[in-house]
């Protein structure tokens, strides 16, 4: 485990629990009790948990931890959904993409396709309409894509713009495609998110898509987070891991969403 990953244990341990000791967390992360003591305080100086005489109890942000924290979370998972939704997308088309860690690597399985290549007269195979900041900053140097950046305030935990400004671009595009991480998933309440104002965004990216697909690792399904963004029924597509249970997968499938699972 490295720091990031172990970091990212701490935050989810002290969240799901309220407050820890450090010799607890030290047994259940197999490391030294100095280790975790220099960890807590780092996280305390980042804002991320309060430190208390022999542990730590939850910061309201560790629910909603930044991205950077979130990477090590079921990588080669993402890499793979990534890769999926990335295969759905063909030449000429115009794509809505949010922010998220599995969105990014959407974002980075589109930039490297080998078969999207600019067109005549320098015509960009792709057209990826984003409100993360992040995802247009590694894309915006790829000669087949063309990015459009909603406007909006960006969010240090997940890089995404949101608020009304971000609203302007999206009411004037027409997407073939809307590809959205979610926070959560469920085939019952659908497609979720921790803030609102994301969730806003991304039910307009949704709204102006012919076709809708969420992509989600399986420790997002049977989720609920606080703002809905899509109705199960109006998820066209969902893409996962093989650690999805099986009656979810029936569920999302008899509510007509097509799982794709890799």
């Amino acid at each position: 485990m490295n720091r990031y990953e172990r970091l990212n244990a701490i935050l989810e341990l002290v969240a799901e629990r309220g407050r820890i000791d450090v010799d607890t967390l030290a047994s259940e992360l197999e490391v030294s009790t100095a280790t975790i003591r220099r960890d807590l305080d780092h996280l305390a100086q980042q804002q991320f948990l309060t430190r208390t005489r022999g542990g730590a109890v939850a910061h309201s942000v560790a629910y909603d931890l930044p991205l950077r924290y979130k990477t090590a979370r079921q990588a080669t998972e993402k890499q793979r959904i990534g890769k999926a939704a990335a295969d759905l997308v063909g030449t000429g088309m115009v794509v809505g993409l949010n922010g998220g860690t599995t969105a990014t690597e959407v974002a980075r399985a589109i930039a490297t396709r080998t078969d999207l290549r600019t067109g005549p007269g320098g015509r960009r195979a792709v057209t990826l309409v984003t409100n993360a900041v992040n995802i247009a900053n590694e894309l915006t140097v790829r000669p087949h894509v063309k990015i459009v950046v909603t406007g909006g305030v960006a969010r240090p935990q997940s890089y995404e713009l949101a608020g009304p400004l971000a609203t302007h671009i999206l009411e004037g595009v027409s997407l073939d495609l809307a590809i959205l991480g979610v926070d959560a998933i469920d085939p019952v309440m659908g497609a979720s998110a921790h803030h609102e104002g994301e969730a806003n965004i991304n039910q307009l990216m949704a709204s102006r898509a012919r076709s809708v697909v969420v992509v989600a690792d399986s420790s997002k399904i049977g989720g609920q987070a606080f703002a809905r963004i899509r109705r199960t029924e109006e998820i066209d597509v969902l893409i996962t891991d093989a650690g999805i249970p099986d009656d979810a997968a029936r569920k999302f499938e008899e509510a007509g969403v097509k799982v794709m699972i890799v």
